[in-house]
């Protein structure tokens, strides 16, 4: 998949917030620590550092949402991030986005912090950011 793709899939999947575009994935994408699972209608993006990965960002195409997608992809971003040796995994997720939260649970995941007003929103109102995380080693 191209980072116009991603960008594209993104656009449709975050309409509270500002997607990302085709040259930012085309930066994150250039570096060495980035990796990617999925298609163009669901993907994750994610780093892995010494022995922590980090999700960036995961996207599903409204078209295709609620058929499993997010989970599969959460699935391979574990894998792949064990492959690559790491050992716990982090993401940020926004506090109103609860299917979201519903997704990261069902994978494994627990809150462990929390940024304030993280999240830009249309509105004007940011919105705090649940920090969570998981360890590798689960299924």
């Amino acid at each position: 998949m191209t980072p116009h793709e991603m960008a594209q899939t993104h656009a449709a999947a975050f309409t509270q917030s500002r997607p990302w575009t085709a040259a930012e994935f085309a930066d994150l994408l250039a570096n060495p620590f980035t990796h990617c699972v999925g298609s163009s209608d669901s993907f994750a993006l994610f780093q892995v550092i010494a022995d922590e990965a980090e999700l960036l960002t995961i996207a599903t195409h409204p078209t295709y949402q609620r058929r499993g997608l997010g989970l599969h992809c959460m699935a391979d971003l574990h894998a792949k991030a064990k492959t690559l040796g790491a050992k716990r995994a982090f993401l940020d997720v926004a506090a109103d986005n609860l299917p979201a939260i519903a997704l990261y649970e069902r994978c494994g995941y627990r809150p462990c912090g929390q940024r304030k007003g993280y999240y830009a929103r249309k509105s004007g109102k940011n919105c705090d950011a649940i920090i969570m995380e998981r360890l590798l080693h689960l299924n």
